[in-house]
């Protein structure tokens, strides 16, 4: 690489809670036929949040598990990328300032990112690209919670690409010069075209969560515009996304015959399969934890953790983690990990 700084992945942390949603019950409650869930949609069962379960808090839960897997202390941390989902403890919070806070991070200044499902490959790329720019900046943590499932209905079938949503946590410590897992290139892009085509309608200053719309059920996520997303989304989604991995391999210097392993956002399976196909991997050369359930941008740190404990991800492999978010945006980010 032309760059000499590298900055590495010093450990990962994750949180989940104890409660599960199954196939079965969504099945039930949506009226789907229970296969469908499981084979089409690719969820055994999601974790969900139990009463003290909120967002931050699970992110902090994640950092301090993270923390624990390694020798850096908290007050070596100088930014907290916090990656807590704006549904969260309190509305207008910075979720990041309490994080750095709860976990010790006293030297840390923190920002709340938000770029849905692919928040995480955008705070890897501003994480290296902060330490190459500053160089007081050595140390960076990754961290937020998420609880989107609270606001998932299943009573809505044409919005059951959302059913797999769950609850759960991750935290990423990155640090200058450490010798193993270094982050390489990145590449985003975006589609605005599709930014109303999925929202809460009832949840900001177009129209306030009165209760009656409460009632009326606007306080859940929607696809208000159904055909013009899935003919939209069809149409480029797959392609912007092996245009993203393309360049973030080409900005380090591998092609895609380098990849051995996919960290790829919760999708169907058919999807997943299709974008292992593309990359000439085999289904071993990745995790898809239909028993987890789709925690956001927290699954691209979760399964770099099941990764791991299913010895899939190996030293010295090429991963490629990959992400999209509604409104819409798709990234991908390479990770050569192990020494070397």
């Amino acid at each position: 690489m032309a760059n000499e700084i590298n900055v590495g992945i010093v450990s990962a942390g994750m949180y989940l809670p104890e409660r599960v949603i199954t196939a079965a019950e969504i099945a039930a409650e949506s009226g789907m036929p229970e296969w469908v869930v499981r084979e089409k949609l690719g969820i055994t069962q999601k974790r969900m949040a139990g009463p003290n379960d909120h967002p931050n808090q699970m992110g902090i839960w994640a950092a301090q598990d993270c923390l624990r897997k390694c020798n850096v202390k908290p007050e070596e941390i100088d930014v907290l990328l916090c990656t807590t989902e704006e549904w969260k403890e309190y509305l207008l919070w910075t979720a990041g300032i309490d994080l750095a806070h709860q976990i010790g991070a006293t030297n840390a200044w923190a920002i709340d990112l938000h770029m849905r499902c692919a928040t995480t490959v955008a705070a890897l790329k501003m994480a290296k690209d902060m330490m190459i720019a500053d160089p007081a900046i050595r140390t960076v943590m990754i961290a937020g919670g998420y609880r989107v499932g609270d606001v998932i209905s299943f009573k809505h079938t044409r919005n059951s690409f959302m059913f797999n949503i769950g609850a759960g946590a991750g935290a990423l410590l990155l640090q200058r010069d450490h010798p193993r897992n270094h982050v390489l290139g990145a590449h985003l892009m975006t589609d605005g075209s599709m930014s109303k085509h999925v929202v809460v309608p009832a949840s900001g200053t177009v129209e306030f969560p009165t209760d009656q719309a409460v009632r009326d059920g606007k306080f859940y996520f929607d696809l208000v515009e159904p055909d013009a997303m899935k003919n939209r989304l069809n149409e480029v989604s797959m392609t912007n996304w092996m245009h993203c991995i393309d360049e973030a391999l080409r900005k380090s210097n591998f092609t895609r015959q380098d990849v051995r392993f996919l960290n790829l956002i919760h999708i169907k399976p058919s999807g997943y399969r299709d974008m292992l196909e593309r990359l000439g991997l085999t289904e071993a050369q990745g995790v898809y934890n239909d028993s987890i359930g789709h925690i956001g941008e927290q699954d691209s740190i979760i399964n770099i953790i099941e990764g791991e404990k299913q010895g899939r991800l190996k030293d010295g492999d090429v991963m490629m983690i990959v992400g999209a978010g509604i409104g819409y945006v798709w990234g991908a980010a390479c990770v050569r990990w192990g020494g070397g």
